[in-house]
């Protein structure tokens, strides 16, 4: 079965609809503002922040981690998965 995974909080879904159905609690605009949106990179056993190349488990945990070199200032968003 396919795991299809949001870009900005790690939501797992089963299809492209049922993720991009779902609200996302990390949202650009902020929480629960918006809906998932697809990662489309491969599934990894890590996964690199693209701003600051910090690195976690998961997206989910990725994503949670406040990034030093977002692109809105030092610690003024979340870390984005690279693909």
């Amino acid at each position: 079965m396919a795991e299809f995974y949001c870009k900005n909080c790690g939501y797992k879904a089963s299809s492209v609809s049922s993720l991009t159905s779902h609200t996302c609690s990390r949202h650009p605009l902020g929480p629960n503002k918006g809906k998932c949106e697809l990662y489309e990179g491969s599934v990894k056993s890590k996964y690199t922040c693209k701003y600051c190349g910090y690195s976690a488990s998961s997206i989910s945990s990725l994503t949670s981690h406040t990034c030093s070199k977002h692109p809105s200032g030092a610690n003024k968003g979340k870390c984005s998965p690279a693909m």
